[in-house]
């Protein structure tokens, strides 16, 4: 997830809701309403669905309503989170930045070399839910696999139909009573913001995570964790230069002192910027494609803080641009997804 935004909006904002002790369940005021999805959804379980594409902030806004909402707790549904390793590549959220949200499914399952299937993942994304429910807190689900939360959500799950074909439909009955918060950027934006991040990943040691993680015995098996975006352009560049052979040990190459290696470096990063840009524009078209089905999405668009962000990035005056981008997000996104969570959970 979106470690570049760790630094994103203050805790010290006001708080809607008391802390709840973690064995009441909290009964929500219901507001008097004779629609059909009042009485459809009145006895189901509430859930806060945080999507969009990789990049656009969905970490961050998770941990930003639970400092509003602090008896919440975070599910998480990116595919390959899911994993125990490569936190640096997979983009988790490190522990200090959770600020003591508790978190699911992310980094618990061990066998990196194994699918996770849809219905797997319904299985025990299910029964977290339940059990988180049935404390008295509140279950945020955030991720980018959309193949996903469709198994998870939907009221009847079938593995065989990809519902994301153009000649399947999307069911609109869900076993949960959602609030499905879609966190955008324009692509312009965002394609140049996901080409920065991984430079950023880079510096923060994903080089050296991948060098460790490498196997020449394995190198090209695309199953598991060796499916993350990185793993399969680096490997193609550690078989020409295995880490363990080279002087730099898998520290970016020189360009003067090794010209062709540093080529062959370029090629695996020009990759994964690429491979990365495609992935998000899948996952905005498969949200698109549940929005057409009818699944009730509220869109925020983080456009404004993106590009507040970048500027900061290139700026040499940092106090006044991250200022900025820090009061677009919270008047643009954060503030009214505080208002519709509040709105949905009295209901």
């Amino acid at each position: 997830m979106e470690h570049i935004l760790s630094s994103f909006y203050s805790l010290d904002s006001p708080v809607f809701y008391r802390p709840l002790p973690l064995h009441r369940r909290p009964r929500w005021p219901r507001m008097g309403s004779s629609t059909l999805h009042h009485r459809n959804n009145q006895n189901k379980t509430k859930l806060i669905v945080i999507m969009g594409a990789t990049g656009t902030g969905k970490s961050r806004l998770s941990i930003d309503l639970s400092t509003h909402f602090p008896y919440s707790q975070i599910i998480n549904s990116d595919k390959m989170q899911l994993y125990n390793g490569l936190d640096i590549t997979t983009n988790k959220i490190p522990l200090p930045e959770r600020k003591g949200v508790q978190h699911y499914l992310l980094g618990e399952f061990d066998s990196i070399d194994a699918d996770v299937a849809p219905s797997q993942f319904r299985s025990v994304a299910g029964s977290t839910i339940a059990d988180i429910a049935s404390r008295g807190n509140l279950p945020l689900l955030v991720g980018g696999s959309n193949t996903f939360i469709h198994a998870l959500l939907v009221e009847t799950f079938d593995p065989q139909v990809d519902v994301f074909a153009e000649s399947s439909s999307v069911s609109r009955a869900l076993r949960y009573d959602c609030c499905f918060l879609w966190v955008d950027v324009a692509w312009s934006v965002l394609s140049e913001y996901l080409c920065i991040r991984v430079d950023e990943m880079l510096d923060s040691g994903m080089l050296e995570e991948l060098a460790q993680f490498y196997d020449p015995t394995k190198a090209g098996l695309m199953v598991g964790l060796r499916k993350a975006i990185g793993v399969p352009e680096f490997d193609a560049y550690f078989r020409k230069y295995p880490p363990w052979e080279s002087p730099e040990n898998g520290v970016v190459p020189n360009k003067d002192r090794d010209p062709s290696r540093r080529e062959a470096y370029e090629e695996a990063l020009r990759e994964i910027k690429d491979n990365t840009c495609r992935l998000a524009k899948r996952q905005i078209g498969k949200i698109l494609r549940l929005r057409e089905g009818g699944w009730d999405f509220t869109r925020f668009d983080a456009t404004a803080t993106f590009q507040a962000l970048m500027k900061k990035k290139r700026s040499s005056v940092v106090a006044a641009p991250e200022l900025e981008w820090r009061e677009i997000w919270e008047r643009e996104v954060l503030e009214p997804s505080v208002k519709i969570v509040k709105r949905f959970l009295e209901e």
